[in-house]
């Protein structure tokens, strides 16, 4: 998850209270708690959500329940990768983040950690990454491995696009991918149009987080789509939210869902719609709240799949 426009999710406005994980860590250790966002779980968590999504879509195709050990496994990855993408993009960005009230003190940026040392940090996490990876099969494997390209590209789109978000969400949505090639070992319709609806619902959601930095973004001159819409921020959201619900129910209905999936899919739907109602393009803190409640949405959705998925084994209804 990236920084500012197009962020990876680390950073936002000032909590009131310090996350347990900075309470924890003695002070050496702090600055890579800060480098691998592990006190911003909101991140990791957004990027794990699509996994799950095909996870127990996958499974409902297939009229099985989902895997707990590729959750499981998508988890761990989610926090390395995240971690490893947040790092790269630090090390990317450093003057930019300098240049920046929210991300000037970030480590890279502040001095508190090199660059030779977070790039070693780096490919720490990105080990840890390979080791969840090369327990699925080969095609979900090599699927895996290419989404490092998306993801090294993002830093740069921002600095000569005003449509960062487009890449992030080709980034963050790959899991939609993974989760199904890990169950069926090759991609289908229904993965391609999950895949279609977690990119535009992470565009959406991100928009809303570069509210938080137009000012700061326009000054340095770096794009976001909350700078390209302007004023019609509101139904720039609205649109690409639309455009979610969309491909996912699309996705819903060629992989066979039944009443919870769509169940799970109106909660959604609802949730970002609550979401555009409430925005407010001059009010940063209620577009880092909005952004994080995503979480929830996402939530629900992986809930109406993963019920609908063990309705057809018996287990529930």
């Amino acid at each position: 998850m990236l920084n500012r426009a197009g962020s990876q999710h680390g950073g936002g406005l000032p909590d009131t209270t310090v996350h347990w994980m900075m309470r924890l860590s003695p002070a050496s250790l702090q600055p890579y708690v800060q480098l691998a966002r592990l006190d911003r779980p909101i991140g990791w968590q957004l990027l794990l959500l699509p996994c799950w999504w095909s996870t127990a879509l996958a499974a409902l195709a297939a009229h099985q329940v989902p895997n707990l050990l590729h959750l499981v496994l998508f988890a761990v990855g989610a926090i390395a990768m995240r971690g490893a993408g947040s790092t790269f993009n630090d090390i990317v960005d450093r003057d930019i983040d300098r240049q920046v009230e929210r991300t000037r003190d970030r480590p890279i940026a502040s001095g508190r950690v090199s660059r030779g040392k977070a790039a070693l940090f780096l490919g720490a996490q990105a080990v840890v990454g390979l080791a969840v990876v090369l327990c699925f099969n080969r095609f979900t494997i090599a699927l895996s491995c290419a989404s490092l390209l998306v993801v090294a590209l993002y830093p740069f789109v921002k600095r000569v696009s005003s449509w960062p978000q487009a890449v992030l969400g080709l980034a963050f949505a790959w899991g939609a991918l993974v989760g199904w090639t890990a169950l069926f070992g090759a991609l289908g319709w229904p993965a391609f149009l999950l895949y279609g609806g977690a990119i535009a619902w992470t565009m959406g959601y991100d928009t809303i987080y570069a509210l938080q930095d137009k000012t700061d973004d326009a000054v340095v001159g770096i794009g976001s789509t909350a700078l390209f819409f302007g004023d019609r921020v509101v139904g720039g959201v609205a649109a690409l939210y639309g455009l979610a619900v969309a491909f996912l129910a699309a996705a819903v209905i060629v992989a066979g869902g039944g009443i919870p999936a769509f169940g799970g899919l109106i909660l959604f739907a609802l949730h970002l719609g609550w979401q555009v109602a409430r925005i407010e393009p001059d009010q940063p803190s209620r577009s880092l709240t909005l952004f994080r409640a995503n979480r929830i949405a996402g939530l629900m959705l992986f809930a109406g799949f993963a019920l609908d998925a063990l309705a057809r084994t018996g287990i529930v209804g």
